[in-house]
């Protein structure tokens, strides 16, 4: 077994043979070329005068007076194309130009990776096709004219659910039929190594940049919360305090409409380990190992899998995972859109909508840093359904 290619139990890389020299060959660029003092400082650049980082560490101090302890927010919402995502497409992207690549191709959920990958492409002068499901496509409708209108080439699911995992298996068989001249940009902490290295090392900014401000403003955090679909936002601001153990690490999934109902994406919750997109993690299954459907109010939660690092971070219990509910992650989006001015995506609601239940358990006043990885421009037509019944298209 190879060692780095597992997260304890998790990981490796479950792929058939024809795709095997793509991964070798891509552990081995980003060991030479995305390691190299040329790359990073080209990709710094391009963080700081494009992307436009550092981004806030926000005292919401209204929040923080409902909440009756210290919230503070990670404005990744602020990034260009406004999300977390940009940090690893850029980062991807710019590797594919430096191996040669003409082509790079990405799954999306809620369209941000999609978006930021045509972005990336865009700005590095590269093909770029974004496989997304129909029912995402719908939800998620102007992601979808943003990606065109970038160059991109959106090719929509119509296979089973018609969301994330149908469009992650679609890009991953287009990636094997063009293996030796496309680049996969994958959006999240998922896949065969070294995609979940890879991924989290481009967005441990997020949490390097947290750790610094927190000092600079002289505060020690009690607990860090993040959303966890696929797991890219929570990885890259939980990187920087594994080893603080005086430092509470909260990943909450999508609940759906119960995690106790057939209707969520609760993977951790409700999951088993088993094999899905190239990777051993824990899954959402039927006892015949069968994947299950999966639901939520959430495009970039909808996801039966976890990155096989969460799933670690789960069973080694350095990290704690919850589950909230489609409502109370609306109501979590209303609050803050109310309280600080800041609408959030219905992603990072779900981490918003974990203060209600985790602050009245406090039995001292805490200090709380809420990753926001996403602004809600893209959710307001599912925001204003909500009630009327068409979130699962």
């Amino acid at each position: 077994m190879n060692k780095k290619a597992y997260f304890g139990d998790f990981g490796g890389q479950f792929i058939p043979e024809t795709a095997m020299f793509a991964v070798e060959e891509l552990e081995n660029a980003y060991k030479k070329i995305a390691k190299s003092k040329e790359f990073k400082d080209e990709l710094n650049y391009l963080l700081k005068e494009y992307v436009g980082r550092p981004t806030p560490l926000y005292h919401a101090k209204n929040l923080s007076k409902y909440y009756g302890h210290e919230i503070y927010l990670k404005r990744e919402d602020l990034n260009h194309t406004g999300a977390h995502k940009i940090n690893n497409a850029l980062g991807q992207t710019l590797l594919a130009k430096k191996m040669g690549k003409k082509k790079v191709i990405a799954e999306t959920g809620a369209g941000q990776h999609g978006v930021a990958t045509a972005t990336a492409a865009a700005l590095l002068g590269l093909e770029c096709d974004v496989y997304m499901g129909e029912v995402d496509a719908k939800r998620q409708e102007l992601n979808k004219f943003r990606m065109k209108l970038l160059g991109a080439n959106v090719v929509e699911i119509k296979d089973g659910l018609k969301t994330l995992k149908e469009a992650t298996t679609a890009a991953i068989q287009a990636w094997v039929n063009e293996i030796e001249s496309v680049f996969y940009v994958i959006g999240s902490v998922v896949g065969p190594y070294p995609y979940p290295t890879m991924v989290r090392d481009f967005q441990s900014i997020i949490g390097n940049e947290t750790k610094a401000q927190l000092k600079e403003k002289g505060i020690n955090a009690d607990y860090i919360i993040a959303c966890v679909g696929g797991g890219s936002n929570a990885m890259g601001i939980f990187s920087a305090f594994l080893d603080d153990k005086n430092i509470n690490l909260i990943g909450v999934e999508a609940g759906g409409l119960g995690a106790n109902t057939p209707y969520n994406a609760a993977t951790l919750t409700n999951g088993k380990e088993g094999i899905i997109h190239g990777m051993k993690t824990i899954v959402l299954q039927d006892k015949f190992g069968r994947i299950l459907p999966v639901h939520s109010i959430s495009a970039g939660l909808d996801y039966p899998g976890v990155g096989p690092e969460h799933s670690n971070l789960f069973k080694t219990k350095r990290a704690n995972y919850y589950a909230v509910t489609d409502d109370e992650c609306i109501n979590a989006l209303k609050l803050l859109s109310q309280k600080e001015g800041i609408i959030p995506a219905i992603e990072s609601a779900h981490a918003l909508a974990y203060l209600e239940k985790l602050c009245p358990k406090l039995d001292k006043k805490s200090t709380i840093v809420v990753n926001v990885s996403g602004r809600g421009d893209k959710d307001m037509d599912t925001v204003m359904n909500y009630k009327k019944g068409r979130i699962y298209g």
